[in-house]
């Protein structure tokens, strides 16, 4: 895949008569083995029991609890066991939801053990324990006083393509349980359909739900019990959450001092899109970091269906990271990390690496500003991952890129004056 970052707008070229059918052939022939490994995963996901989200008659003992709040467009189900279907909702439904986790004994970090039967096995399964309607805007600032920790800190996460109501929920659960962190979770959901081949319909939906989660963030920014707001976002969810920042810093005219970090983990977010998204947040940003792999097939996927364009979370971005972390970006490249996931995209959830450190950190914990390293900011440091390959890209000598192209990208990303210069305006 070509990374073309530093060359916003770029086409193919070149690719007509016989050499753009030996293109189109090279592109099936890699799509393939993709969409048989998606077939695989949606099999396996067709097997799973699916009224999970209805709450236990008795709380279990000698389990661990995660209370989320849940903001979601999904449209409501009249089954308790789903609470939201994947079609789009007409307004904004709030929920609490309690989950409770298995014993670590009983469990791997990373891993969300799903249901077999319900009701389930509470020791060796993932249960909801509780949900509640939040009825109106009193009762969510209740829920932040009730569940804040002292540092006031709030994590926003963002769920990807192919999720259920119920997948975000077990996973945003997972999480936050196996990360330790003390930060108020709220899960915004959008209406996904759970199902691999409805890509384009997700994709729609998180268009639809843009305005919706704009208002979420400005929600908590403004509730005087929150002093610090951290996004994770992961996948498809990582376009959603930059629209929607993007969004905020244009009807705020910035985004909020308290919206302080974004982790966006393998974003499906066009290359030149982000460029375009980064731009449009203003100068006053949140630190972003980026997880990328290039051994990520469903992004790989993405690429395909996208035209050839590169994603952010599927490209090598390594050679611009020191100039990205000059602009408050830091990246950190997770190819070597060993996933449970066959499609290499979940790495940021289902991998103990990245989970305990990336997790521990999360909500502002340690991703405070300054100029320090992504290594120094989640505790990434060489002897952390010893034995897991993974590879910090802040590392990447700055002489990777010519002086020429650094100048250009630098202004690329950062001017916002739209001056014209040579018979164009920067764009």
């Amino acid at each position: 895949m070509t990374t073309s970052l530093s060359l916003p707008g770029r086409i193919a070229q070149g690719l007509t008569g016989f050499g753009f059918a030996k293109a189109i052939a090279a592109r099936v022939g890699r799509a393939v083995p993709v969409l048989v490994a998606l077939s695989l995963v949606t099999s396996g996901c067709a097997n799973r029991v699916q009224d999970v989200l209805q709450p236990l008659a008795v709380a279990p003992a000698g389990t661990s609890r995660v209370t989320m709040l849940v903001a979601t467009t999904r449209k409501p189900s009249e089954d308790p066991g789903k609470l939201y279907s994947g079609d789009r909702g007409t307004a904004i439904s709030l929920n609490s939801v309690d989950i409770s986790i298995p014993p670590d004994r009983n469990r791997k970090i990373g891993e969300v053990q799903w249901p077999s039967r319900m009701p389930p096995n509470p020791q060796k399964e993932f249960a909801v324990t509780q949900v509640a309607k939040v009825q109106s805007e009193g009762q969510a600032f209740d829920w932040y006083r009730k569940n804040r920790n002292t540092k006031h800190q709030v994590i926003i996460f963002v769920h990807g393509f192919n999720n259920t109501y119920a997948d975000a929920v077990f996973r945003f659960a997972q999480i936050v349980h196996d990360s330790g962190t003390d930060a108020a979770p709220i899960l915004f959901t959008w209406p996904s359909r759970g199902r691999v081949f409805d890509y384009l319909y997700d994709k729609e939906s998180a268009n639809y739900s843009r305005r919706a989660l704009e208002d979420l963030i400005l929600q908590a920014a403004k509730s005087p019990d929150v002093s610090d707001v951290t996004i994770l976002a992961h996948s498809m969810g990582g376009w959603l959450a930059a629209e929607a920042l993007r969004g905020v810093a244009m009807r705020e005219k910035s985004i909020p001092a308290k919206v302080k970090n974004v982790v966006l983990a393998s974003p499906d977010i066009d290359i030149d899109v982000f460029r375009r998204q980064f731009t449009e947040m203003g100068p006053k940003r949140p630190h972003f970091a980026i997880l990328t792999s290039t051994r990520d097939k469903a992004l790989e996927m993405s690429s395909w269906l996208s035209g050839g364009v590169s994603r952010v979370g599927g490209s090598d971005l390594r050679p611009y990271a020191p100039l990205l972390d000059e602009l408050g970006v830091s990246v950190i490249d997770t190819s070597a990390i060993a996933t449970n996931d066959p499609l290499g995209h979940n790495a940021f959830a289902d991998s103990p690496e990245i989970v305990r450190l990336l997790g521990r950190r999360l909500a502002g914990q340690s991703l405070e500003g300054g100029k320090a390293s992504v290594a120094d900011q989640i505790g990434m440091t060489a002897a952390n991952f010893a034995g897991s390959a993974a590879r910090v890209a802040v590392a990447a000598p700055v002489a990777v890129i010519s002086p020429e192209a650094r100048e250009i990208l630098k202004r690329e990303l950062s001017s916002n004056e739209g001056k014209m210069v040579d018979g164009q305006i920067a764009y």
